[in-house]
């Protein structure tokens, strides 16, 4: 792939790199979307009526299980050219920050180090009535299992329907997307908030946006730069061409 001789300059001076990835990067990676994952035994719900507070209150032993199950095809994926491309990267840029919509943990399994996940992380355990993260319980029969302080339930750290986002995540993505040079939106839909919001904020204090995306977005008519395709192969390219 052939890129624009000032998007390379561009890039290649930047001192302040911020990217913000979502689903399509880690559907390459084999990991369905949100609602992809309705297959099987999961076909008959809709992920809204799993993912929330109150479906947790009501069913907590169905809602533990499907996350389980979740936990699992996350466990089976691997970090694909696009994962490793963004921790490359980071190596090179004093001041490099990878926010991510994805819950799947593959950024930090390949590699990359200053990663905000804004949706939380499915990896992760936390109790229910506490709202702190919980790394080991004892093994009971029971589903979901007790949270060992307290007694209330365990549930996945990841941001449900209906529940505030993390404040110190949020706070220090709007950060870094005003404090960047260049701002890169890849595999995200630019349509869920406040992530949707990060790519005009960084476009509003200055910075170049470079959208990398197959398909047209929200975002796509106001990019700096537009590169359609699929991240695990624009960004190693890219990251080639910089080296």
């Amino acid at each position: 792939m052939t890129f624009p001789p000032e998007l390379l300059q561009r890039l290649s001076i930047a001192q302040r790199v911020t990217v913000l990835t979502g689903a399509g990067v880690s559907a390459e990676s084999g990991v369905p979307t949100f609602r992809d994952a309705q297959t099987g035994l999961w076909a008959k719900f809709k992920p809204e009526e799993l993912a929330t507070p109150t479906a947790f209150r009501r069913e907590p032993r169905l809602v533990w299980e499907w996350y389980a199950w979740r936990r699992e095809l996350v466990a089976k994926a691997k970090p694909n050219p696009a994962h490793i491309a963004l921790v490359e990267w980071e190596k090179r840029v004093p001041a490099f920050t990878l926010i991510t919509q994805n819950v799947d943990d593959l950024h930090r399994r390949a590699g990359s180090r200053n990663v905000i996940e804004l949706h939380g992380n499915i990896t992760r355990t936390k109790c229910f009535d506490e709202n702190v993260v919980v790394k080991s319980w004892p093994e009971t029969a029971e589903i979901p299992p007790r949270c060992p302080r307290c007694g209330g339930f365990l549930r996945p750290d990841v941001v449900w329907f209906g529940e505030a986002m993390p404040e110190e995540e949020t706070s220090r993505a709007f950060a870094a997307s005003a404090q960047c040079d260049v701002f890169l939106s890849i595999g995200t839909s630019a349509i869920v908030h406040p992530a949707a919001s990060l790519p005009f904020h960084a476009l509003e204090h200055g910075a170049t946006v470079i959208e990398i995306n197959p398909d047209p977005t929200p975002l796509t008519d106001e990019a700096n730069y537009v590169l359609t395709g699929a991240a695990g192969v624009i960004l190693p390219e890219l990251v080639r061409a910089l080296a």
